[in-house]
């Protein structure tokens, strides 16, 4: 499966979240590219996300603080490589806005949105550079945070 135009998924380092949403790509974007909007749903609850900051073009910031509800705070820096409206974002926190290295890069993201009848069929591919850091991200929850994220999601959009 190939889901970067330079990137082939490695099950032993991606991972891949899939689900039929009942809404359509433009209304997902929306969600995904408004920060007030991004906001509202991103974090599985209690978690959030606040201080988001979006500039949805190759290059531009991807950016937000998740926040705990014991009061951790982890602040999320990242830049788009692809933008293809309605269709599918690629990012990094490889990178800051202005493709300005970071030190301490954990992912890379293509997310798709490919039109299904009255809904979308959505696709999270996530790239680690090694098993561990994978295995890191699945303990953390991986399925069942981008589960529940793409519930939070589904009933937003509905909205917009």
């Amino acid at each position: 499966m190939t889901d970067a135009a330079t990137a082939t998924f490695d099950p032993t380092r991606d991972l891949v979240f899939e689900r039929r949403i009942a809404a359509t790509p433009k209304q997902l974007w929306a969600c995904w590219t408004q920060p007030a909007l991004l906001e509202q749903w991103f974090c599985p609850k209690p978690w959030r996300a606040t201080d988001a900051e979006i500039d949805a073009r190759p290059g531009g910031r991807f950016n937000c603080i998740i926040r705990g509800p014991d009061g951790e705070e982890m602040p999320n820096r990242g830049c788009f490589l692809e933008v293809v409206p309605e269709r599918r974002m690629v990012w990094t926190d490889a990178m800051e806005e202005g493709f300005r290295p970071r030190a301490e890069p954990f992912m890379s993201g293509v997310i798709t949105f490919e039109p299904d009848g009255d809904g979308t069929l959505y696709r999270a591919v996530v790239f680690h550079a090694n098993a561990e850091t994978k295995a890191k991200h699945e303990a953390m929850g991986f399925q069942d945070g981008w589960g529940a994220a793409a519930s939070q999601l589904e009933e937003l959009a509905k909205t917009v």
